[in-house]
């Protein structure tokens, strides 16, 4: 790896944006290989670097793939690292990353539920957030009412906000979805939306400005990253690398075709001695529970002057992987992947 500059290679690995990182250089929080540094320190592949008590090893960024997990977030969490109200974050069971740090890929507020990507690499999510990548963004919206023809044509042509202009790209009734729901027909209706960016509750302030109430939102689509009903809210599920490689393609970012899948290798220890305590099954690949978890194997021990022998058992679980393969198509809504909406609500 050649030399590169310090606030780029860390905001690659993901303990910050560019210009976070320079202010904690400033401020001098940052030291390198055990001194601090200044605006512009070049680094290379093994330097170390200390940010409150965090140390960070500088990797090559061409040993691996970017690891992308898509996280089906629940109502009542947020997208924030840390809440001074003590809410429950997206950051909270995600799966541990030596000299790294999980990067949400955009946000969702607190009272919507849906899909969410986390990758380690900064440069991808840049990428994927960015407006000048146009990358589909799909939500399935449940309304108070029935939008008329001219309500539906006033969204998809444009609506004033106090931030600017905005509209959707397509949107679709859910007709299989309204016909099943067991409020009055006359009341909630779903549709499917599309946008190509991501403001803040842009949703449901456009639905507003055509006098539609939303009661509830769920992003299904990201990109190629769909959603289905085998993603259970609060769990990671982690992205194959044909699929990381599809998602950022679309971003206008393509790997070399010889770079390995950066998920680490799972484990299994075998732990002896006296009766243990049985803490779990070990995630596969593409499939990460909330927490962490392990096997542990019990094994009983022999006496050598009794003649009877203690059995030794052993207490192992698995989790199997349910990753789905991503599509080589564009998604849209007319061919979309339907996701179930629980209708009690």
């Amino acid at each position: 790896m050649s030399k590169e500059r310090i606030q780029k290679a860390l905001a690659r690995q993901g303990l910050g944006s560019r210009r976070q990182i320079e202010s904690w250089i400033k401020e001098g929080t940052i030291q390198l290989n055990g001194e601090v540094i200044g605006l512009g320190q070049l680094v290379e592949t093994g330097d170390v670097v200390m940010h409150s008590g965090r140390k960070i090893i500088i990797r090559d960024v061409q040993q691996t793939l970017p690891r992308v997990l898509m996280y089906h977030k629940p109502e009542g969490e947020i997208c924030s690292r840390s809440d001074p109200e003590g809410r429950p974050t997206i950051f909270d069971h995600a799966p541990g990353l030596k000299h790294s740090r999980w990067i949400a890929v955009g946000r969702l507020d607190i009272n919507t539920s849906g899909l969410i990507l986390l990758t380690d690499d900064g440069d991808l999510a840049n990428k994927l957030m960015h407006p000048s990548s146009q990358l589909q963004r799909e939500y399935a919206v449940r309304v108070m009412g029935k939008a008329t023809p001219e309500q539906l044509k006033q969204l998809t042509s444009g609506v004033e906000l106090e931030d600017g202009k905005a509209r959707f790209e397509d949107i679709v009734e859910d007709v299989k979805d309204n016909k099943t729901s067991r409020t009055p027909s006359s009341f909630n209706r779903w549709y499917h939306v599309v946008l190509m960016e991501g403001r803040n509750r842009e949703v449901r302030r456009m639905w507003e400005a055509v006098g539609l109430t939303v009661s509830r939102l769920m992003r299904v689509r990201y990109g190629s990253v769909m959603m289905t009903k085998s993603n259970r809210p609060g769990r990671y599920y982690e992205l194959e690398p044909q699929q990381i490689r599809e998602l950022a393609e679309l971003a206008g970012i393509e790997y070399d075709a010889a770079l390995r899948s950066g998920v680490p290798v799972q484990k299994v220890y075998r732990m002896q001695g006296r009766k243990q305590s049985s803490r779990g099954s070990q995630p596969t690949s593409g499939h990460t529970g909330r927490g962490r978890s392990g096997s542990d194997r019990t094994t009983n021990s022999r006496s050598e002057n009794s003649r009877s022998t203690n059995s030794s058992s052993t207490n192992s679980s698995s989790m199997d992987s349910r990753t789905k393969k991503s599509s080589n198509r564009k998604v849209t809504p007319s061919n979309r992947t339907k996701v179930g909406h629980d209708k009690r609500r």
